[in-house]
């Protein structure tokens, strides 16, 4: 009988989740160290507004095909840790060449590669996620991950703020590679293949089963998509459905200096929701493995489509710093719990393609959305299209809501191993 691979020596569950949770910190660091300064940037190239949507719906498509691929991967492939190393290594050595740029292309093949990367490791991530932690522990340890990478968007875009009062943007291009570095080097050295764990495998997988087999599913997309339950699709269908109203948060800017919030300001603004969402991720995760992830998932949406109305009447500005901290709370409640949802709704052996489809259906969407809210404000008033999106997210929220078939809730092990 030939020799299986072996998996690396079987970590704790902490020590696979904070390694995560330090890679994307540091990662999402150099991110945002890099793209805060990169609008600019781009119009001392002599770029504008189209080139910029060029390259980041480029972009951004190459990244939602690449999550549904990298999902049917994450199911055939026996060791993830090499694509999750790969996909940090690539993003973080194409940023620092952001200095070495002359024209606009340049940047748009850099965007390709960063976003390839990032769509190559999303589904083996967050399976490695899951196979760290029971079923009982998943929307803590997505929250954590998530409050993680919140918070490197707050260092990134303020340590770029310090470094611009005495160097140029190229230097801050270069200085994000020490982040970028540190992150590859973290995700290579802390984090830990983990053995299947029975009680999981015995409890979701039915009797003769891949999950039981240790065999591999082929990857076969037909195949893949009958193999998921009933339960998936009908999370996925209200998903889809509130992405649809999901726009860019650019258009949350556009408006709020649309109403008299200076552009000095917007980096506050960002600075705001980002500190709401970092503090609120953790906690949102952590109660979700006790009360249905459902209902916590609905609450974010209600509080989007607060949100989102605001901004369509956008009594004062005051109203527009208030609704925008209390957006950091929708992304916490949704974001790592939604995650947990999708994983905890299939059997072991489909976790990637799940998370692959439900990352491209909601990117997708999501641009669907973007075009929607332009259409819509540029033939009807302002507000209208935050209207509309608030209309969504309620209708989203009662959907995921209403039924559908039971997922049961996260149940605690009644001993400890």
């Amino acid at each position: 009988m030939p020799p299986q691979p072996q998996p690396d020596q079987s970590p704790s569950p902490a020590r696979n989740i904070y390694a995560f949770g330090i890679t994307s910190f540091l990662n999402d660091t150099a991110t945002e160290m890099a793209y805060w300064v990169l609008p600019a940037f781009l119009v001392s190239l002599g770029a504008g507004p189209e080139q910029l949507g060029v390259i980041e719906g480029i972009a951004e498509s190459v990244a939602s095909f690449m999550q549904l691929f990298s999902g049917y991967l994450a199911d055939r492939i026996e060791r993830r840790k090499p694509v999750v190393v790969a996909g940090y290594f690539i993003a973080n050595a194409v940023k620092p060449l952001l200095a070495f740029v002359t024209a606009w292309p340049q940047i748009l093949l850099i965007r390709f590669c960063d976003r390839f990367s990032k769509g190559f490791r999303a589904a083996p991530r967050d399976v490695m996620v899951a196979e760290s932690v029971p079923k009982n522990r998943l929307g803590s340890a997505y929250g954590l991950i998530q409050s993680m990478d919140s918070a490197g968007a707050i260092v990134g875009p303020l340590i770029a703020l310090l470094m611009l009062s005495h160097f140029g943007v190229r230097t801050v291009f270069l200085a994000a590679a020490v982040p970028g570095a540190l992150c590859v080097l973290v995700a290579w050295a802390g984090i830990r293949e983990v053995k299947k764990r029975k009680a999981d495998s015995a409890g979701s997988a039915p009797k003769n089963s891949e999950a039981q087999t240790g065999k591999r599913i082929p990857l076969d997309l037909k195949a893949a998509w009958t193999k998921l339950p009933a339960r998936f699709y009908f999370v996925l269908i209200a998903v889809t459905l509130f992405s649809l109203g999901n726009s860019s948060d650019m258009f949350l800017v556009l408006r709020a200096q649309n109403i008299g919030i200076g552009v000095a300001q917007i980096p506050l603004l960002g600075l705001v929701f980002n500190i709401t969402y970092t503090l609120a991720s953790w906690p949102a995760g952590w109660f979700s493995d006790h009360v249905s992830r459902r209902l916590i998932a609905s609450a974010g949406y209600l509080i989007f489509a607060a949100v989102y109305f605001v901004f369509g009447r956008a009594p004062s500005t005051l109203a527009i710093w208030i609704a925008m901290a209390a957006y950091g709370f929708y992304y916490a409640l949704t974001q790592p719990v939604l995650k947990a949802l999708v994983v905890h709704t299939v059997d072991e052996p489909v976790r990637g393609r799940a998370l692959g489809i439900y990352f491209f259906v909601t990117s997708i969407a999501t641009l669907a959305a973007s075009l929607i809210t332009g259409e819509l404000w540029k033939h009807y008033a302002a507000g209208i299209p935050f209207y509309f999106s608030a209309a969504i997210a309620l209708l989203a929220a009662l959907l995921l809501q209403a039924g559908g078939p039971a997922i049961s809730p996260p149940q605690r092990p009644q001993t400890s191993s």
